[in-house]
């Protein structure tokens, strides 16, 4: 069965760090782009990053680049994708989500995703 887990949200100061991580299994998502997006209360959810299935591309919502990192790690039965944030500023507090896409294909809107985690809060305080 298809398992999707996040970890690591928390709360912060403006400026400080959280590392989030997801495994995902029951699924060849070693050969599934991969991604992260959020959602505030009342709003839908906003694309933050994606990694491609090998690593070699990465995409960035403009509002986090130089900021947060989406590595990934494909083990042999589960697939552990990071969102690595600095520099976190109040208006990314957010529910943030991992989700994985049926297909090798980048993608940078919440429909281009067909599996979901729970979500983990991440809040930064100012």
């Amino acid at each position: 069965q298809v398992q999707v887990v996040e970890s690591g949200g928390g709360l912060v100061q403006a400026g400080g760090s959280l590392r989030l991580s997801c495994a995902a299994s029951g699924r060849a998502f070693s050969s599934r782009t991969m991604g992260w997006l959020r959602q505030a209360p009342g709003k839908g959810r906003e694309f933050v990053a994606a990694i491609s299935w090998n690593g070699g591309r990465r995409e960035y919502a403009d509002s986090v680049k130089g900021r947060f990192t989406i590595p990934r790690d494909n083990g042999k039965n589960t697939v552990t994708v990071y969102l690595q944030t600095t520099s976190l500023k109040p208006e990314d507090t957010d529910v943030y989500y991992c989700a994985a896409r049926d297909t090798p294909i980048m993608g940078v809107r919440a429909g281009d995703y067909v599996y979901w985690g729970q979500g983990t809060q991440v809040t930064a305080s100012s």
